[in-house]
């Protein structure tokens, strides 16, 4: 339970507390938290996913915190007031520049919750329209269309190691198509 709360840092996108807490045992002690509105993230894909071996619209995307770029999915931060799905079908357009006519929940996941209070939802997209992309400033990014075996085979082979990416393909993969 949180006692106090002192924030410490307000950026852009995080903000960061130092929380007193009470915890389970009754003992009280400080926290650093990374406060986040949240964000959404999906997998678009560009043929039907029930549909044998199905394309998948991924994105390589320069990451200065990994030093390089990384396989992703289209993601982003919830804006004020937004919905998840709202989010989803933004990113989708903005960063991998299609619509699309179906927009399906897979599952929501806490990235770190060691340290911070970011939930990410992850969804599927099919039934694809090309659009009109708009990239941040900030945002190095390359579509790529894949197989969705050549990618199950990248998250075997570290080759993929985006954690949200990770999750929401195994989770489409496995529940979803079940693979």
């Amino acid at each position: 339970m949180q006692l106090a709360t002192r924030r410490m840092y307000s950026g852009k996108v995080v903000r960061v507390d130092l929380d007193t807490v009470r915890f389970p045992d009754g003992s009280t002690g400080e926290l650093e938290l990374i406060r986040h509105p949240g964000a959404s993230a999906v997998v678009p894909c560009a043929s039907d996913p029930k549909g044998g071996d199905p394309t998948i619209l991924m994105i390589r995307q320069f990451r200065y915190a990994a030093g390089g770029p990384l396989w992703e999915i289209p993601a982003g931060t919830l804006s004020p007031g937004e919905t998840p799905e709202a989010c989803a079908r933004r990113e989708l357009l903005e960063e991998a520049g299609v619509n699309a006519e179906r927009l399906d929940r897979l599952t929501t996941i806490w990235t770190t919750p060691g340290f911070t209070n970011e939930e990410i939802h992850l969804f599927m997209a099919s039934g694809l329209t090309t659009g009109a992309s708009a990239r941040e400033a900030d945002e190095f990014i390359e579509v790529v269309p894949r197989q969705l075996s050549q990618v199950l085979s990248d998250i075997r082979d570290g080759l993929i190691r985006d954690a949200k990416t990770m999750v929401a393909i195994l989770y489409m993969a496995g529940f979803v198509l079940g693979l």
